[in-house]
């Protein structure tokens, strides 16, 4: 049987690495209609990744696609966007990639307004390297470093990208594939830094350890505690483990990208020097 996607993906490299149950095949599946719903040129599309389950998407990809070092993803799309400025440039990655060493990459490159898509799958712990802690890991929860419940408190992806500068800003789980879906063609069609969360079960390590139940028990829950609200106010958006999920899209402010503000001053200063 043919996939009418197997021309966007790279069949030696499949079938993938991921778990039974993991969302980041549901986020790649959605991000795919996304490319195709819009009608993107892939040969003028990138995709980076960085290390870990997602940091792997950019590998399964048939464009352009760059699995680069732990918490550099962004930086390296940035480089690309500022040399190639024609590209439409995609980081998907997850949340300790890209919200822990990435971190201060995340927050500089969205007060910038670099033009960049950014997507996180977010399953709230490190879980290539064994379950451990992360920047999103639910207060209480128990992970391989915190087998007695964490006591950090989280970041808000989408609080955090809000408020360092983002253009546009979402969260989704992976239960709501066409919210999914259509919320990543928004991001795509943003001029500047747009960011799209995507919550995910990781059942062989998270689920297992915060007795979520199996996957298929874990897309219940989604669905049943997953509350829509755009334009939510940004202080609302943290997560509990057993609460409330507020999905929606949650922030849309255009301003001008970098690489365009970049080039306009340097056009001024080459006037003035005429």
């Amino acid at each position: 049987m043919v996939n009418p996607r197997d021309n966007l993906l790279r069949q030696d490299r499949i079938p993938h690495i991921w778990c039974s149950g993991c969302g980041i095949g549901t986020v790649v599946g959605c991000f795919l209609s996304a490319i195709e719903d819009l009608g993107l040129d892939t040969d003028k599309l990138a995709v980076v990744s960085g290390i870990g389950c997602t940091g792997r998407v950019a590998g399964y990809l048939n464009v352009d696609s760059f699995h680069t070092t732990h918490g550099r993803a962004i930086p390296f799309a940035t480089g690309l966007k500022m040399a190639r400025p024609e590209l439409k440039v995609v980081v998907i990655s997850g949340d300790g990639d890209l919200a822990a060493i990435g971190g201060n990459h995340f927050i500089h490159a969205a007060r910038r307004n670099m033009d960049l898509t950014v997507i996180c799958v977010n399953n709230f712990n490190y879980a290539m390297t064994g379950g451990q802690s992360g920047p999103t890991t639910h207060r209480t929860a128990k992970t391989t470093t915190t087998p007695y419940g964490s006591v950090d408190y989280p970041f808000s992806l989408p609080m955090l990208a809000a408020a360092s500068g983002a253009v546009y800003v979402a969260r989704w789980t992976v239960f709501h594939v066409q919210r999914l879906r259509r919320s990543m063609r928004d991001a795509l069609s943003k001029p500047g830094f747009s960011f799209v969360e995507a919550i995910a079960p990781c059942p062989t390590n998270y689920g297992r350890r915060n007795k979520l139940g199996t996957a298929l028990e874990e897309m219940k829950y989604y669905k049943e505690k997953s509350v829509v609200k755009n334009d939510a106010k940004l202080e609302e958006l943290g997560l509990e483990l057993g609460g409330e999920i507020l999905c929606g899209n949650f922030w849309d402010r255009p301003r001008p990208p970098f690489h365009e503000v970049l080039l306009d001053q340097t056009r001024q200063v080459q006037a003035k020097a005429a």
